[in-house]
This record gives C-alpha cells, sequence and structure tokens, in this order.
C-alpha cells in the first residue's frame, strides 16, 4: 500500500541531512549571477581594458582599436555588452578579443569561451551541455519562450558534447542562450535543498517533495486512479489547460511560490533534519529567483489508493521557464 505513496518504512532521523550526493552537486565553480562575463574569464575584461594600442592592434583591426581606446579613456568596460556596445564590435571581434586574451594568458582553460554574447566558465559550459541532453520537452519550451524552433532544434539534434555546438543551432541567440546558462547554473543552492529534502527518509505515513527540474505537463496529466479533482491552473496559454482544469485569473507572485516551499519544508521537519547551512543558501538563492517575478501553473491533489494523498503545487516563470514544483503526501 505504501509503496505507491513513495514512503520508506523506517523511522525519521533526528540528524541533520548531510549527503555527498548534496555536495557534490555545490562543487563545479558555476556562474551564479545573471552576468555576461564568468569569474573565470574576467581576463577577457582585463585584457581590453588594460592591453597597449599595439599588443591590441596584433589581434584586432586597427579602427576597432582605436575606438576601444578611445572608449576605455572614459570608464572601464565592465561587461560583454559595454564591450559590443562600441562602434565595430560585434561577435567576431569579440572572438579575436578572446583569441588575444588567451594568447597573452589573461586567460586560461577554466574559461571556456565566448558564445552568443556569453563568456562561459569550463564548469558553465559542463552544465549547459549536461541539462541540454536531459531536460524534458515542456521544460525546454519554457526555458525558450521565443525560441520554440530553437527548442525544437535542440532537442532533435542531442545528446551534444559541447556548449559551442549548442551555440550554433539554428533558433538560438543571446538571449535564449543566456536562458539557458541561467536554467543550468544559477539555481545551484536550491537544488541542494531540493535533493536534500527528497532524500530524508519517511516512516511511510507521510512525506514530502521538492523538484527543479521536471516536466510540468507529465506531472499535472498523470493518470491516477483515485481522482480528487481536476487541477486548478493558472497562466496558461488555452491550448496547454489539461483536461478538466479550472482556471483562476491570477498569477502567482514570489509570496505564493515562498510559501509553497516553506510549507513543504515544514511538512517534513527540515527544519532539524536538514542543515542550516543548506537550508540558507538554498532558500537565499530561491528568494533570488522569485524577486519580481510571476509565475504560471497548476495546483491539484491525487491519490493512486484510498488509504493515501498526494497535494502538488507547480510554478514556472513566464519569461525564463525557472520551475519548482512542491509536493506532500500522506498515508493511512
Amino acid at each position: 500500500m505504501f509503496a505507491g505513496c513513495g514512503g520508506l518504512e523506517t523511522e525519521p532521523s533526528s540528524e541533520p541531512l548531510a549527503s555527498p550526493s548534496i555536495e557534490s552537486q555545490q562543487s563545479p565553480i558555476l556562474t551564479t549571477t545573471d552576468v555576461d562575463v564568468a569569474p573565470e574569464c574576467e581576463g577577457i575584461l582585463t585584457f581590453v581594458n588594460t592591453a597597449s594600442y599595439q599588443t591590441l592592434d596584433v589581434y584586432l583591426p586597427s579602427n576597432v582599436v582605436t575606438n576601444l581606446v578611445n572608449r576605455r579613456a572614459l570608464a572601464p568596460f565592465t561587461s560583454l555588452a559595454d564591450v559590443s556596445s562600441v562602434s565595430l564590435v560585434g561577435e567576431a571581434r569579440l572572438k579575436q578579443i578572446e583569441g588575444g586574451a588567451r594568447t597573452l594568458d589573461y586567460i586560461d582553460a577554466d574559461c571556456t569561451g565566448i558564445f552568443d554574447g556569453l563568456a562561459i566558465s569550463h564548469d558553465d559550459a559542463a552544465a549547459i551541455v549536461s541539462l541540454v541532453n536531459t531536460i524534458d520537452d515542456s521544460e525546454l519550451h519554457d526555458v525558450l519562450p521565443d525560441a520554440w524552433n530553437g527548442a525544437a532544434n535542440l532537442l532533435g539534434l542531442r545528446p551534444f558534447t559541447s556548449a559551442q555546438a549548442i551555440s550554433n543551432v539554428a533558433g538560438i541567440g543571446e538571449v535564449s542562450f543566456r536562458n539557458i546558462r541561467n536554467s543550468a547554473t544559477l539555481s545551484r543552492p536550491f537544488e541542494a535543498l531540493a535533493a536534500a529534502v527528497n532524500a530524508l527518509p519517511s516512516n511511510g505515513s507521510s512525506g514530502a517533495q521538492l523538484k527543479r527540474h521536471f516536466d510540468w505537463w507529465n506531472e499535472v496529466t498523470a493518470n491516477h486512479p483515485y481522482s480528487r479533482g481536476g487541477p486548478t491552473c493558472f497562466g496558461l496559454e488555452p491550448s496547454s489547460v489539461p483536461s478538466g482544469a479550472s482556471i483562476r485569473p491570477n498569477l502567482a507572485n514570489a509570496a505564493e511560490v515562498r510559501s509553497a516551499v516553506d510549507n513543504t519544508l515544514a511538512y517534513v521537519n527540515a527544519n532539524t533534519r536538514i542543515s542550516a547551512s543548506v537550508r540558507t543558501a538554498g532558500l537565499a538563492n530561491l528568494d533570488a529567483r522569485l524577486a519580481g517575478r510571476s509565475f504560471k501553473g497548476c495546483i491539484f491533489t491525487y491519490a493512486d489508493d484510498p488509504w493515501s494523498s498526494h497535494t502538488v503545487s507547480i510554478f514556472v516563470d513566464t519569461v525564463n521557464g525557472f520551475s519548482v514544483l512542491t509536493e506532500t503526501w500522506w498515508a493511512e
């Protein structure tokens, strides 16, 4: 009876959870904010800000060097977008700047390079490849809401072995590549918290799950033998509304998503069962991803037998596809 509920018939531990699998999620050195230059690639900006005219002239046309030197005399460059704003500097010139920085050891192998206006680290690139190769269809289309052809092309061409190959796919440009990078790297502390919640042992009578990456359509439309009524959904395109769903007019906001996560953590007594460092980092990361955002999604209840019940809340950022699923369950 309890197998369908995901519970384990063991007594819950009171020790804060700390597992190697959670620590391994935090081990890559990833870009953690929505910038266009990874810390490992900052040498690109140092190169363009400090190299002499004569040095820059080895790697760039003289008229481009003149424009760069004149502009940096007013203020140092702080981003690739800043560099690109200079007349005659486009994607090809950025690659030439990268080449000069690499040749003169301003950057090394920890900086993979510049793709679609982003300078990404080696670990960023690995995370991007892993995400694109494993992400579900519905989530990828939400991550790329304005690049559906690009999303379809990625799904059809995967698996990929490099970030450059992903960048080269038709329909993937600066905005979409940045959305992919952000989805792959910006929520790792929250993902570690979700992993800790999901690893908590249960006594078989109740439990919870947190998910960051999932196929929301499959979650909402899964066939369960004991229905508790259709889902309540919000913000979905008419063609994406599940059968039998009721529609509420208002989108979810940051407070609603945070409340759903807090309630899930409280349901499994996470304050005493998960280490404070994992909880604090995960919730701070979540708040950063939620601030000022709006979310579509669905809330529903289901059961796989007459003696249990699951309550699920799904939230998906309407612009960048950042997604959160919370689930609590009980069984008699």
